[in-house]
Order: structure tokens, then sequence, then C-alpha cells
């Protein structure tokens, strides 16, 4: 996938205000728009054009594509993948992002920012129904939701905790250009949350109009990615790492858990590549807890005394006919 310079392709500068962009956008509208235009390419350009349009003349999507446009990467790189949870701490309005029903055209870069992660997302924010002539109804209209995504450890779902959260923001200013801001937060994060599931933080939204009340605040959680844990609902699974002589002839194995607490287990003789093993109720807590699969790995040991030497010595002249590259089952 390539990474779309979407100020190029409007031949603006990132510090452009909305005016500016508009009119570029208008300039080159004109130039390409396949009813007039004669250029070859004025299909493709005029998609383009609308696609880097979509996102300059948003400011919350231009906030969060400019936070991205600062993340390294190779200036010719053609196979760009954005970082995982790249939007992670950034506030949206409720249906900012790219809701559904985006143009289906647009470039699969388009789509990975901001229309999957959209679909999360709600409309508009809603009207109150409260008492009144038709005209107090509309005058009074509760405050638009606001959706953000959130990393957190996998320790905080199964111990729960408080965290201070901080959350970056955009809104286009007076004089027409992108203004950032930030807020914290202090969130309870609730024991046995789930990755997927939103926190609701009442009145954390928009304000509402005509004593109407604000919006919500939705957190979608995500687990930051860590080498030694991933989470896929409730279970959570780990790897279980055994010498050769555990994997061949079983033990009696310590293993720490994502909630800190220390577990024995027993790793069965005969080890083989992908078992996993199955601790029952040790995953994410909840009425119906998940449980922990152990992915077993083996280690050998480096050889780097005589003793340590003669020791694979024996064991070779004890398995003369195994031969490793023929082997079914081994895991390197």
């Amino acid at each position: 996938m390539e990474f779309k310079d979407y100020y190029e392709t409007l031949g603006v500068s990132p510090g452009a205000t909305a005016d500016e962009i508009k009119k570029a956008y208008r300039k080159l509208a004109r130039k390409y728009h396949p009813d007039v235009s004669k250029e070859p390419d004025a299909v493709a350009r005029m998609t383009a054009l609308n696609e880097a349009n979509a996102v300059l003349s948003d400011p919350e999507k231009r906030g969060a594509y400019d936070r991205l446009a600062q993340e390294p990467r190779a200036q010719t790189e053609q196979d760009f993948r954005p970082p995982p949870h790249w939007d992670a701490g950034f506030e949206f309005a409720d249906g900012a992002g790219g809701p559904a029903g985006t143009p289906g055209d647009y470039s699969d870069f388009f789509e990975q920012l901001f229309g999957r992660a959209a679909h999360s997302r709600g409309g508009p924010g809603r009207a109150t129904q409260g008492e009144g002539s038709q005209r107090q109804q509309v005058r009074a209209q509760r405050g638009t939701d606001h959706h953000a995504r959130i990393e957190l450890d996998l320790a905080d779902a199964y111990l729960g905790a408080e965290r201070t959260l901080t959350l970056e923001s955009a809104h286009q200013a007076d004089d027409g250009s992108l203004a950032r801001g930030e807020r914290n937060l202090q969130v309870k994060i609730p024991q046995g949350v789930r990755e997927g599931q939103l926190i609701r933080l009442a009145g954390q939204g928009s304000p509402g109009r005509g004593g109407a009340p604000a919006g919500d605040l939705f957190l979608e959680v995500l687990f930051k990615p860590n080498p030694l844990w991933r989470a896929e609902g409730r279970d959570v699974y780990q790897p279980l790492i055994v010498a050769p002589w555990e994997a061949a002839l079983g033990a009696l194995v310590e293993v720490g858990t994502p909630g800190g607490s220390v577990i024995e287990v027993t790793v069965p003789a005969g080890w083989k590549a992908g078992r996993k093993l199955r601790v029952k109720g040790r995953g994410i807590p909840g009425k119906q807890p998940g449980d922990l699969y152990l992915e077993l790995h083996m280690a050998l040991p480096t050889a780097s005394t005589d003793a340590e030497r003669a020791a694979y010595t024996t064991l070779a002249k004890a398995f003369p006919h195994f031969n490793a590259r023929t082997a079914q089952g081994v895991q390197p």
C-alpha cells in the first residue's frame, strides 16, 4: 500500500488554511473533472483530488493524518502500513473519520485510515425528545457523542485500574488554520474489560444546545502490542519456553500470567510443534472468564564448556538415526 501525500496532491503546504485548501481543490477540479478535461488520466486524478480533499477539508481527519505523517517512514516506500493502533489517543466527534458509505473508489490507504476504523463510530448526535412544541425540540438538541481509541496494558483487564489518559483533537481555528488541542481524563478501567469494548464517559462529548445534555465520550479499548501476550476475546495466548528435556520427559514449570500471578503448569511428555496447553479460567476475568493458552516453544542451551559439548555428543550417539532435516513436527 502506497503512502498518500494529500498535501502534495492538492499542491498546498501542511500549514495551509481551510480557504487555501478549498481554492486549490476547486482549481484542480476544474482542470481534471472528467466532464470537461481532455487529460488521459482525468478520472484517476479527480478521484485522488476528491480523496485528498475529503481528508484535508475535515479538521479531525486532517489532524489524525498529520500525526500519522510524522511517523518515520521511507520517502519512497510503496508498501506502507500504518503502525498498530496509529490513531489511539485521537478524539473524533461522532461519525467523523470516514463514515460507512465513503466512496468505494478511494484508495486502500484511505480505507485503512478512515474507513474500517470508522465503522464502529455512530452517527450524529440525537435530538432530545422532551415536551413542548416542535420549535423547542429543534432548539434543544443533545450534544454530539465523541469517540477515541485508547491503549491499555493487558494487566489492566485482569486487575482493573485507574488511568490518566491524554486525548488529542483538532478543529478549525477562526483564521482557517488547523488548531490542535488535548485534554487529560481520569478513567476507571473496569476489571474484565475486553479489546474492542467501549467505556462510556457520560457528558464528556460536545455540549448540548438549548439546555439539552452534553454528548458522551466512548473509549474503545485496545491492548498494547506485547511479545508475551495477546488476547482474543477473553482468551489469552502466551509463549511457554521449555528445555529439550522438559519437552521430551515432561515437567512441572512455573508460569507468570498477565495479571501478575505465578501458576504451576504440567508440561506433558512428548512436546510437539504448535502444541498448546489450556489453563482453564486464567484468561481475562468475567462472569465466564477466558482461558489461558500456553504455546510451547523449545530453547536449546549453548554448549560453552567441555562438559556441555560432551553432553551433546552423548545425545547425538543416543539418536543415531535422527535426521533434523526430515523430522516431522519439529519446530526450529
